[in-house]
């Protein structure tokens, strides 16, 4: 009878600390997306209903003001898959979701393209391009980030000589230049890592 009261206890106590109402996991927070490298997650909707997902594929072909380049290199990579980065953020102040597309090569990754699309009357129109290969643009809130590797002569694709990453602002009626810093690699081990600072 003791035996049965005990564990009807260690029971009952069981129960209640379960239900105190914590969140379990999510008291840590969400993974930083550099955390899980190449993992890519489809956007929610926003609540406000101002999200639009769309065809980067042909919002890139059928754009005037990009290269005859980057539309060279925007071809499927196995299949019917095609090498574009796309990201969706309010960036231009507008009630529509802006859209980031990177253009990459399919063998090494590079970035050839980066470019921002604005919805205006219910059409999207290209407000920022950089196609100074390799480029890759991000949103970091409401700023948009852009980073460029450098290559000396002698460097390999993995291992660049400085990387360059850029912030800009939409102010009035575009994307102005907010900051800038440049990073130099140390090539000692024969890996790329941030040069010691002197």
């Amino acid at each position: 009878m003791i035996t049965a009261s005990a564990v009807l206890a260690a029971l009952a106590l069981l129960v209640a600390a379960c239900g105190t109402g914590g969140t379990g996991a999510r008291d840590e927070g969400p993974a930083h997306a550099s955390a899980v490298a190449g993992a890519v997650t489809s956007p929610s909707p926003s609540p406000s209903g101002g999200y639009r997902r769309v065809d980067a594929v042909a919002l890139i072909r059928n754009d005037p003001a990009v290269s005859p380049t980057v539309k060279r290199e925007l071809k499927p990579c196995s299949g019917d898959e095609y090498q574009v980065d796309v990201s969706y953020g309010h960036l231009t102040g507008g009630s529509v979701n802006d859209v980031v597309v990177n253009v990459l090569t399919c063998g090494d990754l590079v970035g050839v393209g980066s470019y921002v699309y604005r919805d205006v009357g219910g059409t999207y129109q290209n407000v920022f391009k950089a196609e100074e290969s390799p480029v890759y643009a991000e949103i970091d809130g409401s700023d948009l980030t852009v980073t460029k590797q450098v290559y000396d002569t002698d460097d390999p694709v993995s291992n660049p000589s400085r990387e360059t990453v850029i912030t800009y602002r939409w102010k009035a009626g575009r994307f102005v230049q907010t900051n800038s810093h440049e990073t130099d690699y140390s090539k000692a081990d024969g890996n790329t890592t941030p040069a010691p600072d002197n």
